[in-house]
């Protein structure tokens, strides 16, 4: 076939499969192969006569499958054919070979495009609407009832220890209480700590404290110490810092300014070690400094008297918890000479058994 003049730019080809016998040539000089389908040509037992097709129109013909033919035809003159609407299917393998075709003259239109999705355009799509006060207000309904916790007032009780201790002297019992009234930012503090041996009053005091949080942890406290025993009632002004750093201990630096220029530091802290969900190791440690000796009430300079404490509590509910542990108190210094001169030891250990609850 001689392709030198054809147009292949919209021409289909299928797979064209090798024949035994040479046909005659076929003249494609004047076919239009424009829209020009290939369809798929059936074997043909005999080579048919040729045909004239130059003044054959193929611009609407559709170029299906060729069904064989009993004979051979004669070479067609396709030089005057318009394949401007022809459309080629899949050739299917012939028994002989044409002869070459001359498509030097064959006008390829342009073929019908495939077929496709529509593209989407911007218009297709829903736009979204508007942001609205009406949406703002449906999407955040104002809600009732819901107070900033700090304008709040709320208050707490707490009696850390209340025990019975066997002491030297005899039986003592002990109490260490705190309470508090406010919000969450500003707060009154009471304290009061004490003990009474044998049914007679031996040390208590009560402290009141404004509190002010600096921290979510962390709270500065000011305010005034009163003793009532020993010795003479005594009035102190205090100041300090109370928090927890680490989960589970909590601790207390006080200091604190009495009458002719007495001054006194206390350092407390305690840390609760959960063995189980409801029972509860508790380590404590007291501190207690003066600047001056105080014999009225039995204190010398610098360290004066420390306690520590280890507790092992069960909480039958949060509020309500028994325990039982020991406690070694000691004096230091001028204090442990003025505990020795009325008799006393400057050390000395006693088991305690108690109840702690909170309100």
């Amino acid at each position: 076939m001689d392709h030198a003049q054809m147009d292949h730019s919209a021409m289909g080809h299928g797979s064209a499969q090798s024949s035994p016998k040479q046909p005659k040539a076929m003249d494609h000089s004047q076919m239009d192969h424009g829209a020009m389908g290939h369809g798929s040509v059936q074997p043909a037992p005999q080579p048919p006569k040729a045909m004239d097709h130059s003044q054959m129109d193929h611009g609407a013909m559709g170029h299906g499958s060729v069904q064989p033919a009993p004979q051979q035809p004669k070479a067609m003159d396709h030089s005057q054919m318009d394949h401007g609407a022809m459309g080629h299917g899949s050739v299917q393998p012939a028994p002989q070979q044409p002869k070459a075709m001359d498509h030097s003259q064959m006008g390829h239109g342009a073929a019908a495009p495939a077929s496709s999705a529509p593209t989407p355009t911007t218009s297709s799509r829903t736009p979204v609407p508007v942001l609205t006060d009406a949406d703002r207000a449906a999407a955040f309904p104002p809600l009732p009832g819901h107070a900033v916790h700090d304008k709040m007032l709320s208050w707490f009780l707490l009696f850390e220890q209340l025990e019975y201790q066997n002491a030297d002297e005899g039986s003592v019992l002990s109490w260490d209480a705190a309470a508090w009234i406010g919000g969450d930012i500003d707060r009154l503090w009471l304290r009061s700590e004490g003990e009474r041996t044998n049914g007679m009053t031996e040390e208590a005091e009560l402290q009141a404290l404004w509190g002010h949080a600096i921290g979510p942890w962390w709270e500065l406290v000011g305010g005034v110490r009163q003793d009532f025993k020993p010795g003479s009632p005594q009035t102190w002004g205090a100041f300090g810092i109370q928090g927890m750093p680490l989960y589970g201990l909590e601790f207390e630096a006080t200091g604190f300014v009495g009458e002719q220029g007495q001054s006194a530091l206390r350092l407390e802290g305690d840390y609760d070690m959960l063995l189980t969900n409801r029972l509860i190791l508790q380590p404590t440690a007291e501190l207690n400094f003066y600047g001056k000796n105080d014999h009225e009430r039995g204190v010398g300079s610098g360290l004066a008297n420390s306690e520590v404490g280890l507790r092992l509590r069960y909480e039958i509910r949060r509020e309500f918890a028994p325990y039982v542990g020991v406690t070694w108190n000691r004096a230091y210094g001028n204090t442990a000479d003025m505990v020795r001169e009325e008799g006393g030891d400057a050390s000395e250990a006693r088991l305690v058994a108690g109840i702690r609850l909170w309100f």
